[in-house]
């Protein structure tokens, strides 16, 4: 259904390439024969050559866009990286509006080749529930803060000329940073516990196959919203005990009550006190297999040693 195209030695700009996924993602496309650029705040030559943008000032280095054939937009705020006050959710909603449509103009007027663009974003589209209903690629936007800053994200996204797909992530599972070393924390200190209900789904995926999947929506020239989740999401009570399996610990706690997780992290206690049971059969059907299929075989070697 879709045409596999040779990318050797073509270039792929990334922006957001120093944070966790870009940083690997940046590797893998190396180690494929991918000539790798970044595009962030500051200009510089290494570890990879950056081009500079500026949100604040809706500028750009045009040169990052004149010889590249590929991008893959990655830049956004953390959302999990502090508390959501009023000011920290604005930066969150205009880190990913702004960079969009900032990327957008570029893309607009400055003559380039390139040949597809694939975003990043982010299974919060779909809203938290609390049940075991699968969301797919049809399901509407939820209504919450992060299906709201969603929405406007793909809003823009979808204003990009080029051919765009728009990856919507799941919790990435790295030993690098994200979720999983929150969740293995208190469990290696002997005190974790499964969070809420412990019945909330947790759509995960290894970064490795998220990042072949960038590839892949590349390499296919993708359009459209995709589902970047593993086969088989698991609850977080499920999750919880897979870690404790995986790091020989036991969980000797209760679950730790919801309101004592809206008392310690506000309103971003919804991220874990519900969750969502996201489905991937979309972008299987484009011919992408997971390296990591199982919740077993995606933690082992990111605990091994551990």
């Amino acid at each position: 259904m879709h045409q596999n195209y040779d990318l050797m030695a073509k270039r792929v700009l990334i922006t957001g390439g120093s944070g966790l996924v870009g940083s690997r993602l940046t590797e893998l496309l190396q180690q494929k024969g991918y000539q790798i650029c970044h595009l962030g705040r500051t200009a510089r030559e290494l570890p990879v050559k950056t081009y500079s943008w500026d949100l604040v000032r809706n500028t750009f280095d045009p040169d990052a866009f004149t010889h590249t054939d590929f991008i893959v937009h990655l830049a956004g705020a953390g959302v999990a990286d502090q508390r959501w006050t009023p000011s920290r959710k604005k930066e969150i909603l205009d880190s990913r509006v702004l960079s969009t449509r900032l990327l957008a103009r570029a893309l607009k007027e400055v003559p380039n080749q390139v040949q597809a663009v694939a975003s990043a974003s982010a299974v919060g589209y779909y809203g938290f529930a609390p049940g075991a209903e699968w969301f797919t690629e049809e399901s509407g936007p939820g209504t919450d803060f992060l299906a709201n800053v969603t929405r406007a994200w793909e809003d823009e996204v979808q204003k990009i000329a080029q051919p765009v797909s728009r990856l919507r992530i799941g919790i990435v599972l790295s030993k690098d940073g994200g979720a999983l070393p929150q969740l293995m924390r208190p469990v290696k200190w002997g005190v974790g516990a499964p969070l809420a209900s412990g019945q909330q789904y947790m759509s995960w995926i290894h970064i490795d196959d998220l990042c072949a999947m960038f590839i892949h929506a590349l390499e296919h020239r993708l359009t459209g919203a995709y589902n970047a989740v593993g086969p088989n999401p698991v609850t977080n009570r499920e999750m919880t005990h897979a870690i404790a399996r995986e790091l020989k610990r036991p969980l000797w706690l209760p679950a730790v009550p919801a309101f004592v997780l809206k008392a310690m992290l506000g309103e971003m206690a919804n991220m874990v006190v519900f969750g969502n049971r996201v489905s991937n059969e979309k972008i299987v059907k484009t011919g992408f297999t997971y390296q990591f299929a199982t919740l077993e075989s995606a933690l082992h070697p990111l605990l091994a040693g551990k």
